[in-house]
């Protein structure tokens, strides 16, 4: 099971970017996939989460300007980000509960994709 992030990079403030994430691999079912994000000395911290049941969760900073859409039944979740901010800059990690198989074996775990950077200019 992979999880594959794309779509970050340097915008200034005011700005949009779009990130995409993608589940790959022997996946029987998903459940909350979404972002999390990190600045340097700062404890990972929830963005956009996208649950099995249809509900979304965002973090307060982000209320009103990020849309998560997708869904885990499509093994796919993107994240809108409208209205960017100086404080938005920061690792961006896609993360995924999934039931699938993986090196050989059952399982049901947290995966995390390999971050992708979104750099906000003031």
């Amino acid at each position: 099971v992979q999880l594959q992030a794309y779509g970050g990079g340097l915008v200034q403030t005011g700005g949009f970017l779009r990130l995409s994430c993608a589940a790959s691999g022997t996946i029987f079912s998903i459940d909350n996939m979404g972002w999390y994000r990190q600045v340097p000395g700062k404890q990972r911290e929830l963005v956009a989460l996208y649950m099995s049941n249809g509900t979304k969760a965002y973090g307060d900073s982000v209320k009103g300007r990020f849309t998560i859409s997708g869904g885990s039944a499509k093994n796919t979740v993107h994240l809108q980000m409208n209205n960017l901010k100086f404080e938005d800059t920061a690792v961006y990690y896609c993360k995924a509960d999934v039931a699938g198989v993986s090196d050989g074996g059952y399982i049901r775990d947290d995966f995390w994709g390999q971050g992708t950077l979104v750099t906000v200019s003031s």
